[in-house]
C-alpha cells in the first residue's frame, strides 16, 4: 500500500510559484479535451496547458510534477457532505473530512447544514468559512438551512447567508413538508440565484421505518418506506420550482419513480436538477443482509430495479451529478439494532474508484462520469470550477485508471469509519490532488 502524504494548502503565499505538470493526459470532461500533454501553473490559477507546451523542455526555476502518462483532470466536487461541524466533532470535523477529500481527489465540497446548531445564519456560514480557511485541506463551501432550525416552519434570511457565501439552501436530513413554505424558499432563492436542495422524503409514508420496502424488509421483519416517499416530494416540488421560476435540485435521487419525474420536468425546460451516490448505483437493499447496518442510510438502498435507474439517468443526463452523502458516524450509532442506528456512510473515499466501475465495466463513457463530478456539479452551485482552462483556478486532480486496489476503511482519513465497502476491489484512485496550485494530497 502506498504511503499517503498530506499537506495543507499555503492560500497564495507563493503567487509566483511555478509548476509545471509533464506527462500528462490532459482530460477536460467540459471541453471534450482528451490529449497528452502539460499543463502550467503560477500560484493559484492555471497559466497554459496543451499538447505543445513544454515540448522543448521545462524551463529552470519552474517545479516539475512528472505524472508519468496518467489521466490530468480538473479537481472533483462532492457537493453533498456532512462534516458535523459544530456539535458533533467526535463524527467528523472540517479538518478530517477536508482531509478524506483530498484523498479521494476532490478539491471542493458542499457541507450539509444540519449540524449542531443548524447553519441557519450568518454567524454559522461565516464559522464554518473561517474554520476551512485554517484547517481545510480543500475548498469547503456550504448549505444554509431553508427553515429555521430546520424546523419546517419559518424561513431563514436567505439573502444575508447568500451575502456570507452560503451556496444555496437544503433543509438535508429533513424535507420540507409544507408546500407553502416551500414556495416562499422557492421565490427567495429564485431572487438570489441560488438553488433550493432538497431530501425528499413524505414523512408521513416514512416514519417508524428503517430501510426500503420490499422483500428484504419483510425477510428481516422490519417496517420498509416505499418509493412512493421520495417521489410523492419531487412531484410536488416539481411544481412549485415551475409556479416560482426557481433552481430546484434533488439530493441523492434514488427511485426509478423519481428519476422519470425529473427526465419529465427537464424535456418541460425546468430549471430541475440532480445529484445520485455511488452506495444507490453500486448496491441494493440486499446488501442491508451482509452488512447490516453499514448498509443502513437515508434515502435507503433501494430494489435492483431503481438502482438500473439510477445508472439510466446518469446516462442519458437526467441525473447530472454524483454526490456522495459523506455521513461519517461513530462506531456507537451504527452497532445497534437496524432501527435504532444512524443512517449513512462515509463516500468521499470511495466516489472515484466506485464511479470508475461504470467506465470499467463499459457502462458509461469517461467524458460522462468526469462531468458528473467536474463542472456538472459545479454549475448546480454555481462556482467556478470543474472546468480545466487558462486563468482558472489551480484545482486539480491525477488519476490512476488502472491501478488495482483494495478499500480498507481502516485505511481512511476520516475520522469515521462507517462504509460498507469494506474489502472491496476496485479499480482507479487518485494519486494526487491540487487545490490552488498548492499540493495537498500525493501517495508515495
Amino acid at each position: 500500500m502506498p504511503k499517503q502524504n498530506f499537506a495543507l494548502p499555503t492560500h497564495q503565499n507563493n503567487p509566483n510559484k511555478k509548476v509545471a505538470y509533464i506527462n500528462a493526459r490532459l482530460f477536460d470532461a467540459e471541453s471534450g479535451l482528451d490529449a497528452k500533454g502539460a499543463l502550467l501553473t503560477i500560484g493559484d490559477s492555471i497559466a497554459d496547458f496543451g499538447p505543445q507546451l513544454f515540448n522543448d523542455g521545462v524551463p529552470e526555476g519552474i517545479e516539475i510534477v512528472d505524472c508519468k502518462g496518467h489521466l490530468l483532470t480538473p479537481g472533483l466536487l462532492d457537493i453533498q457532505v456532512h462534516f458535523r461541524e459544530p456539535g458533533q466533532e467526535y463524527k467528523e470535523t472540517i479538518a478530517t473530512g477536508s482531509k478524506s477529500a483530498a484523498s479521494g481527489g476532490v478539491t471542493t465540497v458542499a457541507c450539509m447544514p444540519n449540524t449542531k446548531p443548524v447553519i441557519d445564519d450568518i454567524a454559522l456560514v461565516a464559522f464554518i468559512h473561517k474554520r476551512a480557511r485554517e484547517t481545510g485541506y480543500v475548498n469547503v463551501r456550504t448549505y444554509g438551512a431553508i427553515t429555521k432550525g430546520q424546523k419546517g416552519e419559518t424561513i431563514t434570511e436567505m439573502g444575508l447567508m447568500v451575502e456570507a457565501g452560503a451556496v444555496g439552501f437544503t433543509d438535508d436530513g429533513l424535507p420540507v413538508m409544507h408546500s407553502g413554505v416551500m414556495r416562499k424558499a422557492f421565490s427567495y432563492a429564485r431572487e438570489l440565484g441560488v438553488p433550493i436542495a432538497q431530501h425528499a422524503e413524505d414523512l408521513g409514508l416514512s416514519c417508524g421505518t428503517c430501510m426500503n420496502e420490499g422483500k428484504i424488509s419483510a425477510q428481516l421483519g422490519v417496517a420498509g418506506v416505499p418509493n412512493a416517499a421520495e417521489a410523492i416530494i419531487v412531484e410536488r416540488d416539481i411544481l412549485l420550482a415551475e409556479l416560482t421560476g426557481a433552481q430546484y435540485h434533488v439530493l441523492h435521487i434514488s427511485t426509478a419513480e423519481a428519476i422519470d419525474a425529473v427526465r419529465r420536468a427537464k424535456k418541460k425546460g425546468l430549471n430541475v436538477t440532480a445529484e445520485a451516490a455511488p452506495h444507490h448505483f453500486t448496491l441494493t437493499d440486499e446488501a442491508v443482509l451482509e452488512y447490516r447496518t453499514f448498509s443502513k442510510m437515508n434515502p435507503p438502498l433501494r430494489a435492483d430495479k431503481d438502482r438500473l435507474a439510477v445508472i439510466e439517468g446518469l446516462r442519458d443526463g437526467t441525473i447530472d451529478a454524483i454526490a456522495t452523502d459523506h455521513a461519517p458516524h461513530d462506531q456507537e450509532s451504527k452497532r445497534v439494532p437496524l432501527a435504532s442506528a444512524a443512517y449513512g456512510i462515509v463516500g468521499l473515499e470511495t466516489m472515484l474508484p466506485l464511479s470508475l466501475g461504470l467506465y470499467h465495466k463499459g457502462i458509461m463513457p469517461l467524458r460522462d462520469i468526469m462531468a458528473a463530478m467536474t463542472y456538472k456539479p459545479a454549475d448546480i452551485i454555481h462556482v467556478p470550477a470543474g472546468r480545466m482552462k487558462k486563468g482558472a483556478r489551480a484545482d486539480l486532480t491525477l488519476i490512476n485508471l488502472d491501478v488495482e486496489w483494495t478499500l480498507d476503511p481502516k485505511q481512511f482519513n476520516s475520522k469515521s469509519l462507517n462504509s460498507p465497502f469494506d474489502d472491496w476491489t476496485t479499480k482507479g484512485r487518485a494519486i494526487r490532488t491540487v487545490v490552488g496550485g498548492d499540493t495537498v494530497f500525493w501517495l508515495a
